[in-house]
Protein backbone atom coordinates (compact mmCIF):
# COMPACT_ATOMS: atom_id res chain seq x y z
CA UNK A 1 0.00 0.00 0.00
CA UNK A 2 2.53 2.30 0.58
CA UNK A 3 2.71 5.91 2.56
CA UNK A 4 1.82 8.01 -0.30
CA UNK A 5 -1.56 8.84 0.28
CA UNK A 6 -3.13 7.21 -1.85
CA UNK A 7 -6.92 6.16 -2.06
CA UNK A 8 -9.56 5.53 -3.72
CA UNK A 9 -9.93 5.42 -7.36
CA UNK A 10 -13.44 7.94 -8.83
CA UNK A 11 -12.68 6.66 -12.80
CA UNK A 12 -16.29 7.21 -12.81
CA UNK A 13 -16.55 10.35 -11.32
CA UNK A 14 -13.63 12.41 -13.57
CA UNK A 15 -11.53 15.27 -12.53
CA UNK A 16 -12.04 16.82 -9.22
CA UNK A 17 -13.28 20.06 -10.31
CA UNK A 18 -13.59 22.00 -7.24
CA UNK A 19 -10.12 20.87 -6.27
CA UNK A 20 -8.74 21.76 -9.29
CA UNK A 21 -10.79 25.52 -8.69
CA UNK A 22 -8.78 25.93 -5.23
CA UNK A 23 -5.43 24.51 -6.76
CA UNK A 24 -5.30 27.28 -9.90
CA UNK A 25 -6.37 30.05 -7.71
CA UNK A 26 -3.59 29.16 -5.23
CA UNK A 27 -0.70 29.30 -7.83
CA UNK A 28 1.06 26.87 -6.59
CA UNK A 29 2.73 23.93 -8.71
CA UNK A 30 2.23 20.71 -8.33
CA UNK A 31 5.56 20.09 -6.89
CA UNK A 32 4.64 23.01 -4.41
CA UNK A 33 1.79 21.40 -3.40
CA UNK A 34 3.36 17.75 -2.84
CA UNK A 35 6.45 19.53 -0.61
CA UNK A 36 3.99 21.55 1.68
CA UNK A 37 1.72 18.42 1.86
CA UNK A 38 4.89 15.98 3.00
CA UNK A 39 6.39 18.87 5.11
CA UNK A 40 3.25 19.42 7.23
CA UNK A 41 2.95 15.81 7.52
CA UNK A 42 6.30 15.52 8.78
CA UNK A 43 4.99 18.35 11.63
CA UNK A 44 2.33 16.52 12.46
CA UNK A 45 3.48 13.32 12.89
CA UNK A 46 2.73 12.09 9.49
CA UNK A 47 6.25 10.77 8.69
CA UNK A 48 4.78 7.65 6.27
CA UNK A 49 3.15 10.35 3.99
CA UNK A 50 5.30 10.72 0.83
CA UNK A 51 3.81 12.87 -1.95
CA UNK A 52 4.66 13.77 -5.14
CA UNK A 53 3.45 15.17 -8.37
CA UNK A 54 2.37 12.36 -10.01
CA UNK A 55 0.42 11.70 -7.06
CA UNK A 56 -1.12 15.49 -6.73
CA UNK A 57 -2.14 14.99 -10.57
CA UNK A 58 -4.47 11.63 -9.15
CA UNK A 59 -5.92 13.62 -6.66
CA UNK A 60 -7.13 16.34 -9.65
CA UNK A 61 -7.81 13.82 -11.93
CA UNK A 62 -10.17 12.30 -9.04
CA UNK A 63 -8.56 9.61 -6.83
CA UNK A 64 -9.52 10.51 -3.13
CA UNK A 65 -6.42 10.00 -1.15
CA UNK A 66 -6.70 8.43 2.37
CA UNK A 67 -6.55 10.56 5.58
CA UNK A 68 -4.92 12.19 7.05
CA UNK A 69 -4.31 13.81 3.39
CA UNK A 70 -8.11 15.58 3.10
CA UNK A 71 -7.52 17.21 5.81
CA UNK A 72 -3.77 18.51 5.48
CA UNK A 73 -5.25 20.02 2.57
CA UNK A 74 -8.24 21.12 4.10
CA UNK A 75 -5.61 23.55 6.40
CA UNK A 76 -3.36 24.27 3.57
CA UNK A 77 -5.72 25.56 1.50
CA UNK A 78 -7.56 27.61 4.06
CA UNK A 79 -4.37 29.50 5.56
CA UNK A 80 -3.61 30.21 2.04
CA UNK A 81 -7.13 31.90 1.49
CA UNK A 82 -7.44 33.64 4.91
CA UNK A 83 -10.74 31.59 5.29
CA UNK A 84 -12.23 28.35 6.19
CA UNK A 85 -11.80 25.74 3.39
CA UNK A 86 -13.54 22.68 4.13
CA UNK A 87 -12.75 18.92 3.34
CA UNK A 88 -16.07 18.61 1.33
CA UNK A 89 -15.33 22.68 -0.36
CA UNK A 90 -11.57 20.55 -1.92
CA UNK A 91 -14.20 17.79 -3.49
CA UNK A 92 -13.23 15.46 -1.34
CA UNK A 93 -14.60 12.91 1.29
CA UNK A 94 -13.39 12.88 5.08
CA UNK A 95 -12.92 9.45 6.66
CA UNK A 96 -16.18 8.32 8.77
CA UNK A 97 -15.42 9.41 11.90
CA UNK A 98 -15.81 8.75 15.91
CA UNK A 99 -18.32 11.12 17.29
CA UNK A 100 -15.51 12.70 19.22
CA UNK A 101 -14.10 13.68 16.19
CA UNK A 102 -16.84 14.97 13.84
CA UNK A 103 -18.67 18.39 14.45
CA UNK A 104 -19.01 20.62 17.15
CA UNK A 105 -22.94 19.54 18.01
CA UNK A 106 -22.17 17.52 20.84
CA UNK A 107 -24.79 16.21 23.75
CA UNK A 108 -24.89 18.64 26.37
CA UNK A 109 -24.64 16.53 29.48
CA UNK A 110 -22.23 16.49 32.11
CA UNK A 111 -21.16 11.90 31.30
CA UNK A 112 -20.76 12.49 27.40
CA UNK A 113 -18.69 15.76 27.95
CA UNK A 114 -16.05 13.31 30.30
CA UNK A 115 -16.75 10.48 27.57
CA UNK A 116 -15.75 12.22 24.69
CA UNK A 117 -13.02 14.69 26.89
CA UNK A 118 -11.24 11.14 27.45
CA UNK A 119 -11.62 10.02 24.25
CA UNK A 120 -10.28 13.12 22.34
CA UNK A 121 -7.50 13.76 24.74
CA UNK A 122 -6.37 9.62 24.77
CA UNK A 123 -6.19 9.82 20.65
CA UNK A 124 -4.74 12.65 20.68
CA UNK A 125 -2.19 11.24 23.02
CA UNK A 126 -2.03 8.04 21.39
CA UNK A 127 -1.78 9.03 17.58
CA UNK A 128 0.99 11.45 18.19
CA UNK A 129 3.04 8.93 19.94
CA UNK A 130 2.22 6.14 16.85
CA UNK A 131 3.26 8.94 14.35
CA UNK A 132 -0.06 9.10 12.20
CA UNK A 133 -2.96 11.85 12.63
CA UNK A 134 -6.10 8.92 12.41
CA UNK A 135 -9.05 10.42 11.36
CA UNK A 136 -9.63 13.32 9.69
CA UNK A 137 -11.10 16.74 11.89
CA UNK A 138 -12.90 19.38 9.89
CA UNK A 139 -13.28 23.08 11.06
CA UNK A 140 -16.69 24.26 11.54
CA UNK A 141 -17.82 27.29 10.99
CA UNK A 142 -21.01 29.75 9.94
CA UNK A 143 -24.42 28.48 11.51
CA UNK A 144 -22.75 24.79 11.84
CA UNK A 145 -20.76 26.71 14.31
CA UNK A 146 -22.73 28.96 16.17
CA UNK A 147 -26.41 27.34 16.69
CA UNK A 148 -24.45 24.52 18.74
CA UNK A 149 -22.40 27.12 21.01
CA UNK A 150 -25.85 29.15 21.69
CA UNK A 151 -26.96 25.79 23.91
CA UNK A 152 -24.58 27.22 26.26
CA UNK A 153 -26.76 29.48 27.14
CA UNK A 154 -29.68 26.82 27.66
CA UNK A 155 -30.27 25.71 31.12
CA UNK A 156 -29.90 22.02 31.61
CA UNK A 157 -32.02 20.14 33.99
CA UNK A 158 -30.29 19.39 37.27
CA UNK A 159 -30.25 15.91 37.81
CA UNK A 160 -31.09 14.77 41.44
CA UNK A 161 -27.80 14.93 43.67
CA UNK A 162 -27.19 11.56 44.78
CA UNK A 163 -27.00 10.86 48.25
CA UNK A 164 -23.20 10.96 50.14
CA UNK A 165 -21.85 7.55 50.46
CA UNK A 166 -21.05 6.60 53.92
CA UNK A 167 -17.22 7.52 54.36
CA UNK A 168 -15.28 4.28 54.84
CA UNK A 169 -12.47 3.09 57.14
CA UNK A 170 -10.09 4.14 54.47
CA UNK A 171 -10.48 7.86 53.68
CA UNK A 172 -8.05 7.69 50.68
CA UNK A 173 -10.06 5.63 48.80
CA UNK A 174 -9.91 5.70 45.46
CA UNK A 175 -11.72 8.55 43.69
CA UNK A 176 -11.25 10.37 46.52
CA UNK A 177 -9.47 13.56 46.02
CA UNK A 178 -8.69 15.79 49.41
CA UNK A 179 -8.40 19.35 48.96
CA UNK A 180 -4.49 19.72 48.90
CA UNK A 181 -4.42 17.27 45.39
CA UNK A 182 -7.27 19.70 44.22
CA UNK A 183 -5.18 22.57 45.01
CA UNK A 184 -2.33 20.77 43.21
CA UNK A 185 -4.39 19.92 40.26
CA UNK A 186 -5.02 24.25 40.16
CA UNK A 187 -1.44 25.03 40.54
CA UNK A 188 -0.36 23.09 37.80
CA UNK A 189 -2.77 24.75 34.92
CA UNK A 190 -1.09 28.09 36.59
CA UNK A 191 2.22 26.34 35.61
CA UNK A 192 1.06 24.83 32.17
CA UNK A 193 -0.09 28.34 31.76
CA UNK A 194 2.67 30.38 32.51
CA UNK A 195 4.81 27.88 30.14
CA UNK A 196 2.86 28.42 27.68
CA UNK A 197 2.97 32.52 27.77
CA UNK A 198 6.82 32.38 27.82
CA UNK A 199 7.51 29.57 25.70
CA UNK A 200 4.74 28.92 23.06
CA UNK A 201 2.26 26.57 22.66
CA UNK A 202 4.79 24.17 20.80
CA UNK A 203 6.86 22.93 24.04
CA UNK A 204 4.11 21.78 26.58
CA UNK A 205 1.19 20.82 23.90
CA UNK A 206 1.37 17.13 24.91
CA UNK A 207 1.70 17.58 28.71
CA UNK A 208 -1.09 19.79 28.77
CA UNK A 209 -2.97 17.07 27.33
CA UNK A 210 -1.88 14.46 29.70
CA UNK A 211 -2.56 16.43 32.97
CA UNK A 212 -6.60 16.85 30.81
CA UNK A 213 -6.84 13.08 30.50
CA UNK A 214 -5.51 12.26 34.30
CA UNK A 215 -8.16 15.24 35.00
CA UNK A 216 -10.76 13.57 32.94
CA UNK A 217 -10.31 9.58 34.54
CA UNK A 218 -10.51 11.39 37.75
CA UNK A 219 -14.57 12.92 36.75
CA UNK A 220 -15.19 9.12 35.95
CA UNK A 221 -14.94 8.18 39.29
CA UNK A 222 -17.80 8.74 41.84
CA UNK A 223 -17.14 12.24 43.46
CA UNK A 224 -19.39 14.46 45.62
CA UNK A 225 -20.96 17.21 43.63
CA UNK A 226 -18.70 19.66 44.94
CA UNK A 227 -15.05 17.69 44.14
CA UNK A 228 -16.71 17.58 40.66
CA UNK A 229 -17.59 20.74 40.01
CA UNK A 230 -13.91 22.13 40.67
CA UNK A 231 -12.57 19.01 38.73
CA UNK A 232 -14.77 20.10 35.87
CA UNK A 233 -13.28 24.07 36.22
CA UNK A 234 -10.12 22.55 35.65
CA UNK A 235 -10.87 20.32 32.90
CA UNK A 236 -12.71 23.12 31.27
CA UNK A 237 -9.11 25.43 31.39
CA UNK A 238 -6.97 22.39 30.71
CA UNK A 239 -8.90 21.61 27.48
CA UNK A 240 -9.13 25.56 26.63
CA UNK A 241 -5.36 25.60 27.20
CA UNK A 242 -4.96 22.70 25.24
CA UNK A 243 -6.67 24.33 22.30
CA UNK A 244 -5.07 27.44 22.55
CA UNK A 245 -1.64 25.80 22.20
CA UNK A 246 -3.08 23.62 19.10
CA UNK A 247 -4.17 27.01 17.68
CA UNK A 248 -0.70 28.68 18.24
CA UNK A 249 0.94 25.67 16.62
CA UNK A 250 -1.37 25.51 13.71
CA UNK A 251 -3.51 22.32 14.48
CA UNK A 252 -6.40 24.63 13.47
CA UNK A 253 -9.37 21.78 13.83
CA UNK A 254 -7.80 20.25 16.35
CA UNK A 255 -7.52 24.01 18.56
CA UNK A 256 -11.57 23.78 17.97
CA UNK A 257 -12.35 20.77 19.39
CA UNK A 258 -10.81 21.47 22.29
CA UNK A 259 -12.37 24.62 22.65
CA UNK A 260 -15.79 23.25 22.45
CA UNK A 261 -14.87 20.53 25.05
CA UNK A 262 -13.55 23.40 27.20
CA UNK A 263 -16.97 25.31 27.11
CA UNK A 264 -18.99 22.20 27.89
CA UNK A 265 -16.77 21.65 30.78
CA UNK A 266 -17.40 25.26 32.14
CA UNK A 267 -21.09 24.71 31.63
CA UNK A 268 -20.83 21.52 34.26
CA UNK A 269 -18.84 23.60 36.82
CA UNK A 270 -21.21 26.51 36.82
CA UNK A 271 -18.59 29.04 35.60
CA UNK A 272 -20.18 31.49 33.22
CA UNK A 273 -16.90 33.76 33.48
CA UNK A 274 -14.73 30.85 32.15
CA UNK A 275 -17.12 29.96 29.43
CA UNK A 276 -16.86 33.72 28.18
CA UNK A 277 -13.42 33.64 28.28
CA UNK A 278 -12.88 30.19 26.00
CA UNK A 279 -15.50 31.48 23.75
CA UNK A 280 -13.27 34.19 23.22
CA UNK A 281 -10.57 32.26 22.43
CA UNK A 282 -12.87 30.61 19.86
CA UNK A 283 -13.78 34.27 18.48
CA UNK A 284 -9.71 35.06 18.32
CA UNK A 285 -9.31 31.58 16.03
CA UNK A 286 -11.95 32.66 13.64
CA UNK A 287 -10.56 35.85 13.62
CA UNK A 288 -7.33 34.20 12.58
CA UNK A 289 -9.20 32.10 9.74
CA UNK A 290 -10.92 34.84 8.03
CA UNK A 291 -14.45 34.71 9.47
CA UNK A 292 -14.96 37.95 11.62
CA UNK A 293 -18.75 37.30 11.44
CA UNK A 294 -18.57 34.20 13.36
CA UNK A 295 -16.11 36.02 15.41
CA UNK A 296 -18.72 38.88 16.66
CA UNK A 297 -21.21 36.20 17.14
CA UNK A 298 -18.93 33.87 19.80
CA UNK A 299 -18.03 37.43 21.46
CA UNK A 300 -21.83 38.36 21.77
CA UNK A 301 -22.39 34.82 23.09
CA UNK A 302 -19.97 35.33 25.59
CA UNK A 303 -21.18 38.82 26.54
CA UNK A 304 -24.46 37.66 27.21
CA UNK A 305 -24.02 34.74 29.14
CA UNK A 306 -21.10 36.57 31.35
CA UNK A 307 -23.05 39.89 31.87
CA UNK A 308 -24.50 39.47 35.37
CA UNK A 309 -20.77 37.69 36.61
CA UNK A 310 -18.19 38.76 34.60
CA UNK A 311 -15.19 40.67 36.41
CA UNK A 312 -14.14 44.65 34.78
CA UNK A 313 -10.80 42.42 33.68
CA UNK A 314 -12.81 40.02 31.83
CA UNK A 315 -15.19 42.09 30.13
CA UNK A 316 -12.61 44.76 29.04
CA UNK A 317 -11.36 41.60 27.34
CA UNK A 318 -14.05 40.98 25.66
CA UNK A 319 -14.92 44.35 24.17
CA UNK A 320 -11.06 44.59 22.72
CA UNK A 321 -11.96 41.03 21.46
CA UNK A 322 -15.64 42.83 19.87
CA UNK A 323 -13.33 45.76 18.63
CA UNK A 324 -11.02 43.01 16.79
CA UNK A 325 -14.51 41.19 14.91
CA UNK A 326 -16.02 44.46 13.92
CA UNK A 327 -12.18 46.16 12.56
CA UNK A 328 -12.13 42.78 10.31
CA UNK A 329 -15.71 43.75 9.04
CA UNK A 330 -14.62 46.85 8.44
CA UNK A 331 -16.82 48.99 10.40
CA UNK A 332 -14.80 51.74 11.78
CA UNK A 333 -17.69 53.60 14.05
CA UNK A 334 -18.42 50.52 16.21
CA UNK A 335 -14.93 49.44 16.46
CA UNK A 336 -14.04 52.98 17.59
CA UNK A 337 -17.01 52.42 20.22
CA UNK A 338 -15.97 49.02 21.52
CA UNK A 339 -12.10 50.44 21.90
CA UNK A 340 -13.85 52.84 23.86
CA UNK A 341 -15.82 50.39 26.51
CA UNK A 342 -12.70 48.27 26.36
CA UNK A 343 -10.60 51.25 27.98
CA UNK A 344 -13.25 52.31 29.83
CA UNK A 345 -14.13 48.85 31.65
CA UNK A 346 -10.17 48.27 32.26
CA UNK A 347 -10.34 51.26 34.24
CA UNK A 348 -12.53 49.70 36.72
CA UNK A 349 -10.41 47.11 37.00
CA UNK A 350 -8.46 47.99 40.67
CA UNK A 351 -12.30 49.02 42.29
CA UNK A 352 -13.20 45.35 41.71
CA UNK A 353 -12.95 43.45 44.84
CA UNK A 354 -12.71 39.57 44.14
CA UNK A 355 -9.21 38.48 43.17
CA UNK A 356 -9.20 37.39 38.87
CA UNK A 357 -8.87 33.70 37.99
CA UNK A 358 -5.85 33.05 36.89
CA UNK A 359 -7.35 32.50 33.11
CA UNK A 360 -7.66 35.93 32.84
CA UNK A 361 -4.35 37.67 34.64
CA UNK A 362 -3.03 37.93 31.03
CA UNK A 363 -4.86 40.79 30.22
CA UNK A 364 -3.06 43.51 31.60
CA UNK A 365 -3.04 47.00 30.47
CA UNK A 366 -0.09 46.27 27.70
CA UNK A 367 -2.67 43.62 26.05
CA UNK A 368 -5.22 46.00 26.22
CA UNK A 369 -3.13 48.48 24.29
CA UNK A 370 -2.10 45.81 22.65
CA UNK A 371 -5.51 44.63 21.17
CA UNK A 372 -6.27 47.75 20.50
CA UNK A 373 -3.56 48.49 18.22
CA UNK A 374 -4.31 45.50 16.62
CA UNK A 375 -7.51 46.69 15.96
CA UNK A 376 -7.01 50.00 14.11
CA UNK A 377 -4.34 48.29 12.34
CA UNK A 378 -6.60 45.54 11.16
CA UNK A 379 -9.32 48.32 10.04
CA UNK A 380 -6.16 50.12 8.12
CA UNK A 381 -6.25 47.22 6.12
CA UNK A 382 -10.03 46.25 5.62
CA UNK A 383 -9.79 50.28 4.51
CA UNK A 384 -6.87 49.57 1.39
CA UNK A 385 -3.85 50.09 3.64
CA UNK A 386 -5.76 53.60 5.24
CA UNK A 387 -2.89 55.80 6.82
CA UNK A 388 -5.37 57.22 8.88
CA UNK A 389 -6.37 54.38 10.95
CA UNK A 390 -2.39 53.25 11.43
CA UNK A 391 -2.23 56.51 13.01
CA UNK A 392 -4.43 55.48 15.81
CA UNK A 393 -2.64 52.26 15.58
CA UNK A 394 0.73 53.73 16.01
CA UNK A 395 0.51 55.46 19.56
CA UNK A 396 -1.00 52.41 21.52
CA UNK A 397 1.27 49.63 19.20
CA UNK A 398 3.96 51.55 21.22
CA UNK A 399 3.01 51.70 24.45
CA UNK A 400 2.23 48.11 24.11
CA UNK A 401 5.58 47.33 23.02
CA UNK A 402 7.34 49.37 25.75
CA UNK A 403 5.16 47.59 28.59
CA UNK A 404 5.87 44.01 27.03
CA UNK A 405 9.44 44.67 26.92
CA UNK A 406 9.94 45.05 30.51
CA UNK A 407 7.19 41.89 31.29
CA UNK A 408 9.46 38.39 30.71
CA UNK A 409 6.51 35.99 31.45
CA UNK A 410 4.76 36.97 28.33
CA UNK A 411 7.53 36.43 25.42
CA UNK A 412 5.04 35.31 22.82
CA UNK A 413 3.13 38.78 23.34
CA UNK A 414 5.72 40.46 22.90
CA UNK A 415 6.78 39.24 19.93
CA UNK A 416 3.32 39.76 18.23
CA UNK A 417 3.29 43.10 19.07
CA UNK A 418 7.00 43.92 17.50
CA UNK A 419 5.53 42.18 14.50
CA UNK A 420 2.65 44.68 14.93
CA UNK A 421 4.59 47.29 14.86
CA UNK A 422 6.24 46.82 12.00
CA UNK A 423 3.57 45.78 10.04
CA UNK A 424 2.12 49.75 11.08
CA UNK A 425 5.67 51.32 10.09
CA UNK A 426 4.67 49.41 6.72
CA UNK A 427 1.53 50.80 6.06
CA UNK A 428 3.05 53.81 7.03
CA UNK A 429 5.26 53.82 3.84
CA UNK A 430 8.61 53.49 6.46
CA UNK A 431 10.12 50.54 5.75
CA UNK A 432 13.47 51.09 7.96
CA UNK A 433 11.47 51.15 10.95
CA UNK A 434 9.54 48.26 10.25
CA UNK A 435 12.41 45.76 9.29
CA UNK A 436 13.95 46.98 12.66
CA UNK A 437 11.10 45.62 14.60
CA UNK A 438 10.49 42.69 12.28
CA UNK A 439 13.94 41.62 13.16
CA UNK A 440 14.18 42.34 17.23
CA UNK A 441 10.55 40.14 16.51
CA UNK A 442 12.77 37.30 14.86
CA UNK A 443 15.18 37.11 17.88
CA UNK A 444 12.02 36.39 20.09
CA UNK A 445 10.60 33.64 17.63
CA UNK A 446 13.85 31.96 17.76
CA UNK A 447 13.12 30.70 21.36
CA UNK A 448 9.47 31.09 21.14
CA UNK A 449 7.61 27.57 19.96
CA UNK A 450 4.73 29.51 18.21
CA UNK A 451 3.72 28.93 14.32
CA UNK A 452 1.66 31.85 14.84
CA UNK A 453 4.24 34.38 15.58
CA UNK A 454 6.73 32.07 12.80
CA UNK A 455 3.63 33.16 9.87
CA UNK A 456 3.08 36.42 11.12
CA UNK A 457 6.78 37.23 11.00
CA UNK A 458 7.03 35.44 7.09
CA UNK A 459 3.52 37.24 6.14
CA UNK A 460 4.84 40.78 7.03
CA UNK A 461 8.69 40.11 5.66
CA UNK A 462 6.81 39.21 1.88
CA UNK A 463 4.95 42.76 2.54
CA UNK A 464 8.20 44.41 2.48
CA UNK A 465 10.10 42.95 0.19
CA UNK A 466 6.70 42.96 -2.24
CA UNK A 467 6.68 46.86 -1.73
CA UNK A 468 10.28 47.66 -0.84
CA UNK A 469 12.33 44.56 -2.36
CA UNK A 470 15.30 46.74 -3.08
CA UNK A 471 15.52 48.56 -0.09
CA UNK A 472 19.03 46.80 1.55
CA UNK A 473 17.21 46.60 5.06
CA UNK A 474 14.46 44.79 3.64
CA UNK A 475 16.91 42.56 1.52
CA UNK A 476 19.16 41.49 5.00
CA UNK A 477 15.59 40.95 6.51
CA UNK A 478 14.32 38.58 4.25
CA UNK A 479 17.63 37.26 4.48
CA UNK A 480 18.20 36.92 8.00
CA UNK A 481 14.21 34.88 8.06
CA UNK A 482 15.94 32.18 5.70
CA UNK A 483 18.43 32.19 8.16
CA UNK A 484 16.43 32.17 11.45
CA UNK A 485 12.90 30.70 10.95
CA UNK A 486 14.24 28.21 7.57
CA UNK A 487 10.70 25.84 8.04
CA UNK A 488 8.47 28.23 8.02
CA UNK A 489 9.75 30.16 4.99
CA UNK A 490 7.05 28.46 2.70
CA UNK A 491 4.17 30.34 1.16
CA UNK A 492 0.89 29.15 2.84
Amino acid sequence: MGGNGGGGTNADKGPNELLGSWFVRSGWSKGELARQVNRRARQLGANHISTDTSRVRRWLDGENPREPIPRILSELFSERFGCVVSIEDLGLRAARQSPAASGVDLPWTAPQTVALLGEFSRSDLMLARRGFLGTSLALSAGPSLIEPMQRWLVPTPSSPVPPEPQPALDSRRPGRLSKPELDLLESTTRMFRQWDAQCGGGLRRKAVVGQLHEVTDLLQEPQPEATARKLFQVAAELAELAGWMSYDVGLQPTAQKYFVLALHAAKEAGDKPLGSYILSSMSRQMIHLGRPEDALELIHLAQYGSRDCASPRTQAMLYAMEARAYANMGQPGKTKRAVRMAEDTFADVHEWDEPDPDWIRFFSEAELYGENSHSYRDLAYVAGRSPTYASLAEPLMRKAVEKFAEDAEHQRSYALNLIGMATVHLLQREPEQSTAYASRAMEIAKKVRSERVNTRIRKTVDTAVRDHGDLAAVIELSEQLAVDLPETAEAV
